[in-house]
């Protein structure tokens, strides 16, 4: 089923059109999305319905949030949950819609006069200069390096999107002097096809691996929609794209000849000036920023105008992957006119994100003295994050993974966690939770010989068993391994069936690491 092609433009031609109008929410959510948007519609004199196939209870907390605010005119505000009518969808002047469902085949979004999100609302309204970035990986910590370097360089920035923040919470706060950083996902980005509203001045595209495939089906679809991230850009505009080549491609050809990697493919058609990425150095023809190995030392390249210079230097965060996210960051700054000298300054600040290997407790075993160290990785949802997590130190880990598939192909972890692909460490214990991710796992391990413990059927099960482990002379069972190791969590699957969502299931592992260790 071909994507469904939106009406250019918004709905409405100015905030002050929204007063009066019917407008209903589909999808309210625990995430703040539905309920900035709620908010944003009620302020503005609307009428407004929410509607979601969660009951009162499952949504309790963001339906608390919203009635404890006095300054809203809730008299304007009826819910309708645990079911959807079409009447609420074909009576309304707009239907703000959730990113999370497909229009295509949707009787509900068919029926509607008008169908927006907080997204589009926002880029219709606002004058700021947009810095807009999406990918598979990478995507909320490279926003949130840009975000946090813009504010350490003096700028008065703006962070919102995919990364749980609606833009407008922050709408009416921006001007043409406050850049916004936007994380866009697939799905958002899907909700702006035909709209010829995204034009943002700095697009990224981070590494693109197969994902979210349950809701695509193929890859084709999934890569189309995160083309339009710079669909109407110009030749004053600039796409930082990828240059490493991407092995699956082998297996699942881009559309055009001689592209070894999507960041070929996509600067092939991009209007906007094209620099780029890479985890070696450039090729000469490129402008942009490479990761250079010295046998001392790790720098950040810019190279622009013919021109090179270190512009990243050491970091607290861990993994190669997580250079690749700050250096774009970095090259994004120097765009914003930020000096090359500053930006490595401030980008040493950095000490990353929430559930993105966030360091969070340590634990000592009596036996031998060893100090284990966990790291929170939940927001690896693709096999491939959870390879990367899985050499992001400089030693071997105990890795913790598995979770719900979504039509994803495990290979790339298998192979990873045997060496197969050439990397360096095989993890000294690898633990699974169960799932349906999990199950592809297991006999991809198995016939790479991957020894693994379990699977789980909860978290508390497999951290028990873990403790037990690791107060039996963990030494003596590794010899070599030194005073200080690594314990990582990073799922590469989806949270749904043990956990709300992947920042859920974060905060759980947390709390439950530090109850038992």
């Amino acid at each position: 089923m071909e994507a469904h092609v939106y009406p250019e433009g918004c709905t409405f031609s100015s905030i002050d059109e929204i007063k009066g109008k019917k407008i209903t929410v589909m999808g309210l959510g625990l995430n703040g999305g539905g309920e900035a948007c709620v908010r944003f519609f009620l302020k503005h004199g609307a009428l407004v319905t929410v509607t979601d196939m969660k009951t009162a209870e499952q949504l309790k907390p963001t339906i608390d949030s919203i009635a404890q605010d006095k300054t809203l005119p809730l008299q304007n505000l009826t819910y309708v949950l645990g079911e959807h009518r079409l009447s609420d969808f074909s009576e309304a002047d707009c239907v703000i819609k959730n990113p999370g469902v497909k229009y295509e085949g949707n009787k509900f979004l068919a029926a509607a006069k008008a169908v927006e999100t907080d997204i589009s609302i926002f880029l219709n309204f606002t004058e700021a200069p947009v810095i807009a970035v999406t990918g598979s990986k990478g995507k909320s910590s490279t926003v949130s390096a840009i975000d946090f370097g813009l504010k350490q360089a003096g700028y008065t920035s703006f962070l919102g999107g995919n990364i749980t923040v609606s833009p407008l919470t922050f709408l009416e706060q921006t001007s043409k002097d406050t850049p916004v950083v936007l994380e866009l996902s697939s799905w958002q980005l899907r909700d702006l096809r035909g709209r010829k509203i995204l034009k943002p001045k700095i697009a990224v595209i981070t590494k693109i691996v197969p994902d979210h495939q349950n809701f695509y089906g193929a890859m084709e679809p999934y890569v189309d929609d995160k083309r339009l991230i710079y669909a109407d850009q110009d030749e004053t505009d600039f796409v930082i794209l990828d240059t490493d080549e991407d092995g699956y491609l082998k297996e699942c050809p881009a559309p055009k000849a001689g592209c070894k990697c999507w960041g070929d493919d996509f600067a092939s058609e991009a209007k906007a000036k094209v620099l780029r990425y890479s985890v070696k150095e450039l090729p000469q023809k490129f402008f942009g920023v490479y990761q250079k190995n010295s046998t001392d030392k790790k720098e950040g390249i810019l190279r622009l105008d013919g021109e090179e210079k270190r512009i990243l230097g050491e970091l607290s965060v861990p993994g190669l992957h997580n250079r690749i996210n700050v250096l774009n960051a970095a090259l994004v700054l120097n765009l914003m006119k930020v000096p090359a000298d500053k930006t490595e300054k401030i980008m040493s600040k950095w000490h990353g994100i929430p559930h993105r290997l966030e360091y969070f407790h340590e634990w000592n075993n009596s036996s031998d003295g060893i100090r284990f160290v966990f790291y929170n990785d939940s927001c690896s949802t693709v096999p491939e994050a959870a390879a990367a997590a899985s050499q992001s130190f400089e030693d071997r880990v105990i890795l913790i993974t598995g979770g719900t598939d979504k039509e994803l192909d495990f290979l790339p972890l298998a192979r990873t966690l045997s060496t197969e692909d050439g990397s360096k460490f095989i993890p000294y214990s690898v633990y699974l939770l169960n799932g349906t991710g999990t199950a592809k796992l297991t006999p991809l391990l198995e016939e790479r010989g991957v020894k693994y413990e379990g699977p789980f059927d909860s978290p508390e099960a497999l951290l028990n068993e873990l403790k037990k482990s690791l107060s039996e002379n963990f030494l003596s069972k590794n010899p070599g391994a030194g005073k200080s190791v690594k314990i990582v969590f990073s799922p590469g699957c989806t949270s749904f069936g043990m956990f709300k969502n992947e920042f859920d299931r974060g905060n759980t592992f947390k709390e439950l690491v530090k109850k038992i260790f």
